[in-house]
């Protein structure tokens, strides 16, 4: 099932679009989620630590296999709004092949360097056995995770968002099962978190797959839409390949950040996993807002149907920060009996701790909305240049907090990094946006 985004209420197009995309975002932090609940609760603060400090090179590795796999599918979507469906069948072809060559490549690197990075890191030596052992199964199974994201990024690039909602909703509550039984019942200890995840991953590649045979045939590739040209696998790799350095951009910031509050003992480090957890399932409405525009802005790009793109930010925006500010308020009222779950009683100091950075945080939420928004509109119109450049900014910034904010105070220092990063990032991002849209209307003056 598809569905054409080129007619209709921009408004309403985008709020149905986003629900789901929420919902299986959401799923798909939960991942994160569970394997954090499950470990602090099972196996203690000092396990919890290992795996938590692993959050910015799994930032670093799947933030790329993320934002390469949408920049993939941007092409796809553009060709859906043209009406090309040969093109259609051509792109995913062209994704396919693109995929499982990157994947293979980025499986070698990130296994070869994983154990140095943890070194640089400087993570504590009583949690450095624990998180290595977490983070190298995680990488070995990147291309079942590369699978899974080609597969649904497809799929919502043509305007279902529902299909790859309940895919990941259907990992999600395998991992749910299959996590405890590893750790507790197998007794895997961390290594059995890990494989959780990959094994719930690629039943969720093979239920999207079969989800494709059975009830969407515009994606049944045939034999003479294997004719790849350079010019074709060059449209996918020119948007694919700068979001993917993007979103690794952005998280070498991250991966700096961890460095400095790995100095500050495992108390600050698990208090910083726990609440990023909780923290990423806040803002995933925000996301889920500017990926709906991507998929919205390639459609009507590919119909020229500019004006419905202004039109559609517009309405976004005022959809995407009454969002933000909900999210915010949650935070304030419910952050010390969020962060409560995954450290139980006697831990006073990781709450206090997380529900700081989670006020923090909720406050620039607003910020974080119209990043994305912005990102992600360029990013559907093919545009590679300013959202790359937006997270070099990102980096700078986050970076600048990791060396001098939390030198200076510490804890609370951290917790100023992503507001600050937002709010370089986001600045590039609205100025390229407005000239964008004066030179998009300018076509249909």
């Amino acid at each position: 099932m598809t569905k054409d985004m080129t007619t209709g209420s921009p408004a309403r197009l985008i709020l149905w679009f986003t629900l789901p995309l929420i919902a299986g975002n959401i799923f798909q932090q939960l991942y994160g989620f569970v394997d954090t609940l499950i470990v602090g609760r099972i196996l203690g603060v000092e396990a919890l630590a290992a795996v938590g400090c692993t959050g910015p090179l799994l930032f670093l590795i799947m933030g790329f296999v993320m934002g390469a796999t949408s920049g993939f599918a941007i092409y796809t979507g553009q060709r859906f709004g043209a009406q090309d469906m040969r093109g259609v069948r051509q792109s995913a072809a062209a994704c396919l092949v693109i995929s499982i060559l990157t994947a293979i490549v980025l499986t070698l690197f990130s296994s070869a360097i994983v154990r140095q990075l943890l070194i640089w890191m400087q993570t504590p030596p009583e949690i450095m056995q624990g998180a290595y052992d977490f983070i190298s199964i995680c990488f070995w199974g990147l291309p079942v995770t590369f699978a899974l994201m080609m597969t649904t990024n497809i799929v919502r690039t043509l305007g279902n968002s529902t299909a790859p909602t309940v895919v990941l909703a259907f990992s999600l509550s395998t991992n749910i099962v299959l996590e405890p039984l590893f750790i507790m019942v197998f007794d895997w200890g961390i290594p059995g978190a890990a494989w959780a995840v990959v094994v719930a991953q690629g039943l969720g590649v093979l239920a999207c797959l079969w989800y494709i045979w059975r009830k969407v045939p515009v994606l049944h590739i045939h034999r003479d839409d294997w004719q790849l040209t350079r010019h074709l696998l060059w449209a996918h790799l020119r948007i694919g390949l700068p979001m993917g350095f993007q979103a690794s951009i952005i998280a070498i910031g991250a991966v700096i950040l961890q460095a400095a509050l790995n100095d500050l003992g495992p108390t600050a480090v698990a208090s910083f996993a726990a609440s990023q957890k909780v923290d990423a399932i806040a803002n995933m409405p925000m996301m889920s807002f500017g990926i709906a525009m991507a998929a919205y802005t390639a459609q009507n790009y590919g119909a020229r149907q500019y004006d419905r793109i202004a039109l559609g930010v517009r309405q976004c925006i005022y959809m995407s920060v009454g969002f933000s500010i909900v999210a915010g308020l949650v935070n304030a009222c419910f952050g010390p009996h969020l962060i409560w779950l995954f450290v139980g009683d006697g831990q006073e100091q990781v709450v206090e701790y997380g529900h700081l950075y989670l006020l923090i945080q909720g406050a620039s939420y607003w910020i974080l909305s119209l990043l994305f928004i912005f990102r992600y509109t360029l990013q559907g119109l093919g545009h590679s240049g300013v959202p790359t450049f937006a997270g070099i900014m990102e980096l700078i910034m986050r970076a600048a907090a990791a060396i001098f904010l939390v030198q200076w105070f510490g804890y609370i220092g951290a917790c100023f990094a992503s507001p600050m990063a937002w709010l370089g990032s986001c600045v590039p991002l609205a100025i390229s946006y407005w000239r964008t849209r004066k030179q998009l209307l300018s076509r249909i003056a």
